[in-house]
C-alpha cells in the first residue's frame, strides 16, 4: 500500500501537529489486506482507505453470550437473508426511508441523498442483509462489503427506530455476527468507536479494536482512549503518562527508548 498523510488542524499551544493517514491499495493488494492493517474505506470505490479506531470481531473466537441470546430472543420471528446488491431494489421509497432514518439517527446533513446514492453505486456495498417479519413485512436492511472468507464489513444499518421492544438494530448486528461466524468468515468489521455510545458494538466475544499500532483485545484500553478523547486533548497518545505504563510497558516503551537514543 502507498501511504499519504493528510494534515488536519494543529494546536500550536500543545505542540500537536496531526495527520490523517490514508492508504492507497497497490495492484497486488485486495481490500482485505487493508482491513487487516486497521484501515477502513474512506471512499465508496475502495480506492482510498484511512487508518482509524475501528472494531472487528475475530469470528474464530466468537460464541453467543447470554446477552446475545437475549437479544436474539427479543427478535423471535424476524428472519434475515443475504442479497446481492445487483438483486436489491433501491427504489425511491427505500431511498427516502433510509434518508429519514439517517437524519433522525445521525443528525441533519450526515447522510444526505448524495452519500446514500454514492454508497449504492460504489464498490463498498456489494451485498445487503434484508430482515423481515414472518409475514414478509420489512424490518431493516444492513449494507455490507464482503470478501469471503477474510472480511465482512457491516457498513450501515437502517431499521424502524420506533420498534424499541424488539431492538431491531441490535438484533440485526447480533444476527450478522452469528451468521458470518457460521459461514466461516475470519472477521466481521463493525465500524468505528469514538464515543461511549458506540460501546454496544463490543458485546461480542472475540471483539478487538485497531489502536493504530495493531489490534488490541483489551476493552479497558479502548475505554481509556474514550475517556482521553473527552478529558485530554493536550498530548499525543504515546506521550500520555499512563498509557504506555498500563498497556504497553515493554513493546512501545522499548521502541520509544530506541528512538530517543538514536
Amino acid at each position: 500500500m502507498q501511504l499519504l498523510f493528510s494534515e488536519t488542524r494543529p494546536s500550536y499551544r500543545h505542540y500537536l501537529y496531526p495527520y490523517v493517514i490514508w492508504a492507497l491499495p497497490e495492484a497486488h493488494e485486495t481490500p482485505a489486506d487493508l482491513y487487516a492493517r486497521g484501515f477502513l474505506p474512506a471512499w465508496p470505490n475502495l480506492d482510498r482507505f484511512q487508518l482509524c479506531r475501528n472494531l472487528r470481531v475475530d469470528l474464530a473466537r466468537f460464541s453467543l453470550t447470554s446477552e446475545n441470546r437475549r437479544i436474539l430472543r427479543k427478535g423471535a420471528g424476524i428472519s434475515g437473508r443475504l442479497v446481492r446488491r445487483a438483486d436489491f431494489a433501491y427504489t425511491p421509497e427505500v431511498r427516502q426511508e433510509w434518508h429519514a432514518f439517517a437524519r433522525e439517527r445521525f443528525g441533519e446533513g450526515i447522510m444526505p441523498f448524495e452519500r446514500l446514492d454514492a454508497l449504492m453505486r460504489g464498490e463498498i456495498v456489494n451485498h445487503l442483509l434484508v430482515f423481515e417479519d414472518a409475514d414478509g413485512r420489512p424490518v431493516g436492511t444492513a449494507l455490507l462489503f464482503l470478501q469471503p472468507p477474510r472480511v465482512a464489513h457491516y457498513c450501515f444499518a437502517f431499521y424502524d427506530l420506533r420498534d424499541r421492544a424488539r431492538n431491531p438494530g441490535m438484533f440485526m448486528m447480533t444476527w450478522a455476527v452469528q451468521h458470518f461466524a457460521d459461514a466461516g468468515y475470519h472477521h466481521l468489521h463493525l465500524g468505528t468507536c469514538y464515543s461511549r455510545r458506540a460501546l454496544y458494538k463490543t458485546q461480542f466475544r472475540g471483539v478487538e479494536f485497531s489502536s493504530g499500532n495493531g489490534w488490541s483485545r483489551r476493552l479497558e484500553e479502548l475505554k481509556f482512549l474514550l475517556r482521553r478523547d473527552t478529558d485530554d486533548g493536550t498530548t499525543h497518545l504515546l506521550d500520555h503518562p499512563d498509557y504506555l505504563a498500563r498497556f504497553y510497558p515493554e513493546q512501545l516503551a522499548g521502541l520509544l527508548a530506541q528512538a530517543h537514543g538514536s
